[in-house]
């Protein structure tokens, strides 16, 4: 890559003997926490070795000047002039980075929350069909459900406020992450109505459900994502509902009350209605799978982590536990950069575990940064 002269390019200019001054600062300074030839055997603490001179050299400035908050790294660089961290950053650049990590001693990559989703729904799906949309009457379809929705009901079964005994028996054997995961995956499935019989008036039904419009939405499509959506819900499974809000064996202050003056005939009427809509997709939008993730990454950090800027870091062969440390730090804030604080926004912990064993298992490769004179 080629440079031209700046501030902060110092150390990718610097000469033979700025590495050598480099190498001697760094032995009696870093080497205790960051390892011989900057390769880290420290948990949560980052290899040096071959990372790029500009990054290293604006990071230490900024452990200096506390504007960035590590105490430790604080006072270690706070005596160091300024060629001296010039000469530290360069001698760490020209250094041979550290080998990629094998699989065995990353951490195991987690299922995509979709996949683990599928997974975890197997037992499910005898009853409410393999991707959510009900063949037994009395069952419900499990589609067209915002997610928020679907976890507060499973956990209701769980807990037993929500009475059902298979069901209660079913969740108790469910782990809590499992319940993201098998609500985010049947709020992906395509939606339709569930090929269920529905008895009664739908005529009556439609006249009966302008009081119920408000909560569940003109056509029985919630905008509320606390509030299932009806629309292609089978029609015994809704009809059994209301008469459990009627006896009080569902608990839900306000449907107790909206039940409480709902006969049976007009129960089947309002259920047929809304088993004969059409269920809408839910706004949930697939999650980015690791490799996805990693393009993103790649825009700036250069394919598999290898950066070609020298003001930004290589992520390549670096420890796993330090990547975790920093996608978290950015997530949270404790780390400032608007654009890392954009990316990490929307990171899972499963997507930063994964994420980190990716670049650590990627090779590191060195860059040769040419000076050229300024035009």
């Amino acid at each position: 890559m080629q440079l031209e002269k700046g501030d902060d390019l110092r150390a990718a200019y610097a000469n033979a003997a700025d590495v050598v001054d480099g190498k001697r600062i760094a032995e009696t300074t870093c080497a205790g926490c960051h390892g011989a030839l900057g390769i880290s055997r420290t948990p949560g603490t980052p290899h040096l070795a071959g990372q790029r001179p500009a990054y290293l050299y604006l990071e230490l400035r900024a452990y200096q000047s506390g504007a960035r908050a590590d105490s430790a790294m604080s006072n270690t660089v706070k005596p160091l002039n300024d060629s001296a961290l010039v000469k530290v950053a360069a001698y760490y650049a020209s250094l041979e980075p550290a080998q990629p990590m094998a699989a065995g001693k990353t951490a195991p990559a987690k299922l995509d929350p979709v996949q683990a989703g599928k997974t975890a729904t197997a037992g499910c799906a005898g009853c409410h069909g393999d991707t959510g949309i009900s063949k037994m009457p009395g069952t419900p379809s499990l589609v067209g459900l915002d997610p928020k929705y679907l976890v507060a009901a499973m956990k209701a079964y769980k807990t037993g406020q929500r009475k059902n005994d298979m069901m209660k028996s079913m969740m108790a054997a469910v782990a809590d992450a499992d319940f993201d995961n098998i609500a985010l995956y049947y709020a992906l499935q395509k939606p339709a109505r569930a090929p269920t019989p529905a008895a009664g008036d739908q005529a009556a039904g439609k006249a009966a459900a302008a009081a119920c419009a408000g909560c569940h939405g003109d056509k029985g499509v919630s905008s509320n994502p606390t509030t299932p959506g009806l629309a292609g819900q089978d029609a015994q499974y809704l009809a059994t509902a209301l008469h459990g809000y009627k006896d009080g064996s569902r608990g839900d202050e306000t449907m107790s009350g909206v039940a409480a003056s709902i006969d049976e005939p007009a129960a089947k009427n309002l259920a047929a209605f809304y088993a004969n809509l059409e269920p809408q997709p839910t706004n949930v939008r697939k999650p980015l799978t690791t490799a996805e993730w990693a393009q993103r990454c790649d825009r700036c950090h250069g394919v598999d982590g290898n950066s070609t800027d020298p003001r930004l870091p290589a992520l390549a062969a670096q420890r796993t536990d330090y990547l975790q440390k920093v996608l978290q730090a950015y997530r949270k804030g404790e780390r400032k950069s608007p654009q890392m604080a954009a990316m990490s926004e929307g990171l899972t912990e499963a997507d930063i575990d994964n994420l980190s064993a990716y670049y650590a298992r990627q090779k590191a490769r060195a860059v040769v940064f040419i000076a050229v004179p300024a035009k």
